[in-house]
């Protein structure tokens, strides 16, 4: 009978189990203020969702920020973060209009191609410098920021990319939709789905949980910390190349501004998405839809006559209760674990006397 009740009540019905991960689950709360945001916006203004233009801008705008986000969030899986992303999306899209003006017959793939080719060794510089040198990824990557726009503003200098400098195909595809999808909001959905893939089938991405949750640990189990690390660099700054290239085609010009302030937008998204910035935890998923979150609330506000002051205030409120509330979670979760040691030890000694 005592064995009975000491079961029973961690027996709980598959029913139970599965509504209980559905309330603590971060990318569901995060999921529901975005729709509780595009409703409530709706509601005032009609067109912001119920227009051909409404439809498309809310599928459409937060395609970049995916992107970012998405390769932002294998970073800081692994407790660290990447501030040159901003950067490197602009040193990208300006390179891929240089290719377009200065070899026109260049085909759009391998443009496409040399783009995430471009942004990966970028990301390879802040992998090498972190994983090898020991360096705190907040320092290099806020370094390699200012270097890779100081680079970019002394390569385009007064000049800048027009739509002329680049084939009509290629602009087409900011435009363009299948069955009224965006094209690029597509390929934001590829990479969140092969990334999120990865992260949670193979394992390499399994390993960089590991690394994330306890670096020295994993060390001691023999992962290749110095690798992974340097992968989840190259990655992310192959994904900041892939925005860039989406840049360009999205807007059709580029100008020495280009990507200014978009890392921390992309880290924003993460952190709002449930990506602890501690590391170890944490989904792409969560980070998409922090991503779509962050820019519908960009778009909201000023349609129900909110100053843009207050705009950046809410997002950075999200930023720091989203923060808060990993704290929170994990010193909850610590505990629940102490106190599950110390039942597991008196059980073992009732049972040994």
């Amino acid at each position: 009978m005592s064995d009975a009740l000491l079961v029973e009540p961690s027996a709980a019905s598959p029913t139970r189990r599965v509504l209980g991960g559905l309330l603590r689950s971060r990318e569901i709360a995060v999921g529901a203020v975005l729709v509780l945001v595009i409703v409530l916006t709706t509601i005032k203004s009609p067109s912001f969702l119920f227009s051909s233009d409404g439809w498309r801008d809310l599928l459409l705008t937060p395609a970049l920020l995916l992107i970012l986000a998405a390769g932002q969030t294998v970073v800081i899986i692994t407790r660290n973060v990447d501030l040159s992303v901003g950067s490197t999306l602009g040193l990208t899209a300006y390179f891929t209009g240089r290719l377009f003006s200065d070899h026109p017959h260049l085909p759009i793939i391998a443009v496409v191609v040399l783009g995430l080719l471009f942004g990966a060794v970028l990301g390879l510089v802040n992998g090498v410098l972190v994983a090898l040198f020991k360096v705190p990824a907040l320092v290099i990557t806020l370094g390699t920021l200012y270097i890779y726009r100081g680079i970019f503003l002394t390569w385009a200098g007064s000049d800048r990319i027009n739509a002329g400098d680049m084939p009509q195909d290629f602009l087409a595809l900011g435009t363009k939709a299948i069955v009224t999808i965006p094209v690029l909001t597509i390929v934001g959905l590829v990479v969140l789905v092969a990334v999120g893939y990865y992260l949670h089938t193979a394992r390499g991405g399994r390993e960089l949980y590991a690394i994330g949750s306890d670096p020295d640990a994993a060390v001691l189990y023999g992962l290749p910390v110095t690798r992974r690390i340097v992968g989840a660099f190259v990655l992310c700054g192959a994904l900041a190349g892939l925005a860039g290239v989406v840049y360009a085609a999205r807007y059709g010009t580029v100008s020495s501004g280009a990507g200014l302030g978009m890392e921390l937008q992309a880290v924003g998204a993460a952190v709002i998405g449930g990506v602890a910035i501690f590391g170890g935890s944490g989904t792409v998923w969560g980070a998409a839809i922090g991503a779509f979150l962050l820019v519908t609330i960009n778009r909201a506000l000023p349609v129900v006559g909110i100053s843009d002051f207050w705009q950046r205030a809410v997002v950075g409120a999200l930023i720091i209760a989203a923060i808060v509330l990993d704290r929170v979670l994990s010193a909850r979760q610590q505990r629940r674990l102490v106190a599950a040691r110390e039942e597991t030890r008196t059980l073992q000694m009732r049972g040994g006397a």
